[in-house]
């Protein structure tokens, strides 16, 4: 696949201040919308993975009709963004994009283990990247970076609002009962309603989505 454009492209080396500042700039121009599930044939589950200096980027692309894994790329190099919390796309996305860039086609989706709106900011990196490849976009992370929620049912498919200072920032799911939730907000063109459909559906066997669960391996394992 040929080099990716990139809307509102920007500097990737920047001091955490004015990383900060760019989130704020690009956070208005996330649009919730409703996912067309029709045009979603294909979904690609990103995981990126840091070993000291070095960062590795992950992407399984699954057919969405049969859960057949389509195509997959690794990207490896040196970290280039140190750890704040809150900046985390600044640190992962210039992996990301080399890999995305080995990839046959891009996904029509992009399924992230990170936050998308469910930040302080409003501007996770789901939400960063899916603005960046004006391509709908969630995110589906393991832990809280901000809000609660309150009381989750058992069953698998149930839901909880995830809140952050009195505003509806992502869902609490349960993709298998009695296993502690997910949490999904949206990154870009895609409902918060829709990116929690979708989650769900991608949940077969295990906590983790297909998508990701399968992106996790191959970047911590280098291999599916």
């Amino acid at each position: 696949m040929p080099a990716l454009h990139l809307h509102h492209a920007h500097s990737w080396e920047v001091s955490p201040r004015d990383a900060i500042a760019i989130q704020k700039r690009l956070a208005p121009l996330v649009r919730e919308e409703p996912l067309d599930f029709d045009a979603l044939d294909t979904v690609g589950g990103l995981d990126v993975s840091v070993r000291g200096d070095q960062v590795r980027a992950a992407i399984v692309v699954l057919r969405l009709a049969d859960l057949v894994v389509i195509d997959q790329a690794i990207w490896e190099g040196p970290v280039a963004f140190p750890y704040v919390p809150g900046l985390l796309s600044f640190r992962e996305i210039p992996a990301v994009i080399p890999a995305l860039e080995q990839l046959r086609a891009l996904p029509d989706g992009l399924m992230l283990d990170a936050q998308g709106y469910a930040h302080p900011r409003r501007f996770g990196l789901a939400c960063h990247l899916g603005v960046l490849l004006d391509r709908p976009a969630l995110g589906v992370a393991k832990t809280i970076l901000v809000g609660r929620h309150g009381a989750l049912a058992e069953p698998k498919g149930s839901t909880a609002d995830l809140v952050h200072h009195g505003e509806v920032v992502g869902q609490a799911l349960r993709t298998r009962e009695g296993v502690k939730p997910v949490f999904v907000s949206i990154g870009h063109r895609v409902t918060l309603a829709d990116a929690v459909a979708l989650t769900l559906r991608l949940a077969l066997r295990y906590k983790l989505p297909e998508p990701t669960r399968l992106a996790h391996r191959l970047s911590y394992k280098g291999a599916l």
